[in-house]
């Protein structure tokens, strides 16, 4: 089949890569228009766009997918199907309908569980033991149309959001060039989702990144992993934002308020609703990361202060 790719983050890469390298012809990419980024906000290419520029692939950047222009070139290409992981715009009906097998799209997440832009995150925010991928047809709705195939994934104790994106990433591109194959071998059948089950994930904030001291340590745990990488767990101590990594539940630690450091001769400890947790690393404005043993002695943490 010929396919023309749609996907934006460094995430829908490795489907990209397993879509150049299967049997169907890539004939373009879709991608969202070069944004300001790094220290300069320069104009910079998408990971997506940037790989197939490196490998001689046509690269449309229509700033809404409804763009007249963006529109005739894809009906030019004439595609027989768009896969899509991650593209970042809504795509309107009319270029839904010019693949003859749609757009189908790869979404890190059990559908109908966690429609929407941060599936990964809100399945480690919420505990979920069990994740996976969705492979389905894109439609109007928010990730509701019928799925073609899934695989699962184990979310493990101390998984944080990149970690598990990076495992389904690379396991979900498998999964979509299965599609695409059933699909042009006529084998593929969509299912429609269950009308039970619906949750939703909507991106998270920075705000929502924000450590909740106050919340048992499971939560706390849950929130810092959740939010690692993006959009990055954050509390304040001494009134400035610092930035903090993984932590560790320390059922062995001493009763300490929420928020309330302790530190200890190999370990700092933050308290919480329940049981203190062990930092990992913690960064403070303008400076690398650091152990928290090592940012505790440059800071001179004093008995009592607190994370607020």
């Amino acid at each position: 089949m010929r396919v023309i790719f749609a996907g934006t983050p460094a995430v829908a890469v490795p489907a990209l890569a397993a879509v150049a390298a299967s049997r169907h012809e890539l004939v373009a990419v879709v991608t969202r228009p070069d944004a300001p980024a790094g220290r300069g906000r320069g104009l910079q290419r998408s990971p997506v766009g940037a790989w197939a520029d490196e490998h001689g692939v046509e690269v449309l950047t229509p700033a809404r997918p409804r763009e007249p222009e963006f529109l005739n070139r894809l009906r030019e290409l004439a595609p027989d199907c768009v896969p899509v992981v991650a593209y970042g715009a809504l795509v309107p009906p009319v270029a839904l309908e010019i693949p003859r097998h749609g757009w189908v799209n790869l979404h890190f997440s059990l559908l109908p569980a966690w429609r929407g832009a941060a599936p990964v995150q809100h399945a480690v925010l919420h505990g979920d033991e069990l994740t996976g991928a969705s492979v389905f047809q894109l439609e109007e709705g928010l990730d509701t149309g019928p799925v073609y195939g899934t695989l699962t994934d184990e979310i493990r104790p101390a998984d944080t959001s990149g970690d598990l994106l990076a495992r389904l990433a690379d396991s979900g591109s498998g999964l979509l060039v299965a599609v695409l194959d059933a699909l042009e071998d006529g084998t593929a059948r969509a299912e429609p989702q269950p009308a039970d089950g619906v949750s939703l994930a909507p991106k998270l904030t920075v705000e929502d990144a924000r450590v909740r001291w106050a919340d048992p340590a499971f939560a706390v745990d849950r929130r810092i992993r959740a939010c690692t990488p993006a959009p990055g767990p954050w509390t304040t101590f001494r009134d400035e934002r610092v930035k903090l990594g993984p932590v560790t539940p320390a059922p062995d630690g001493p009763d300490l308020k929420p928020g309330e450091l302790l530190v200890e001769k190999a370990r700092v400890l933050a308290g919480t609703a329940t049981v203190p947790v062990r930092l990992g690393e913690v960064r403070a404005a303008g400076k690398r990361a650091m152990p928290a043993t090592d940012w505790a002695r440059g800071v001179r943490v004093a008995t009592g202060e607190e994370f607020a």
